[in-house]
């Protein structure tokens, strides 16, 4: 057995490049991440362990929209480092006009877990989350406390 040290990179393909890229390029830096790549072929922000690269899509799928509960990709979720991080983010995701699915908020899938959920210009999820101490490995039983899920759709 192995153990891995985080996620190295995420790449997404967006629909429409432009759009995304203007999106992105204030986003990513303002999560801490910083640009080492700004071209045609995409667009890739690193920093916290983890790189993101937007690349354009394939002509014949260009101005796509991301589908939810397509086979694949549901959302990708950012580790915050304090919960008023996610309450700095609310702020600034209001000014970038794209839908917010789900104002900050405490969940049930860890004591403390709290987060924020919203959508990129091309509709794919992007969620922040601080969870604080060990998390899931903080109670007794060490898992998940899914009873009370619901999927944001």
């Amino acid at each position: 057995m192995i153990e891995i040290n985080g996620i190295a990179h995420i790449q997404i393909t967006a629909g429409r490049f432009e759009v995304s890229r203007d999106f992105y390029r204030k986003l990513l830096p303002f999560l801490g991440l910083k640009q080492v790549m700004d071209e045609p072929g995409g667009y890739y922000c690193v920093g916290g362990r983890t790189g993101v690269l937007i690349s354009p899509p394939a002509p014949e799928h260009e101005g796509e929209r991301f589908v939810q509960r397509r086979i694949g990709l549901h959302h990708l979720c950012f580790r915050a480092r304090a919960r008023e991080d996610i309450d700095a983010l609310h702020g600034f995701v209001k000014t970038l006009d794209v839908p917010i699915i789900r104002a900050p908020q405490e969940d049930v899938w860890a004591p403390g877990y709290y987060s924020i959920l919203f959508e990129d210009p091309d509709g794919v999820r992007l969620e922040m989350n601080f969870v604080p101490g060990k998390g899931v490995f903080d109670t007794e039983d060490k898992k998940v406390n899914a009873g009370s899920w619901r999927d944001p759709l």
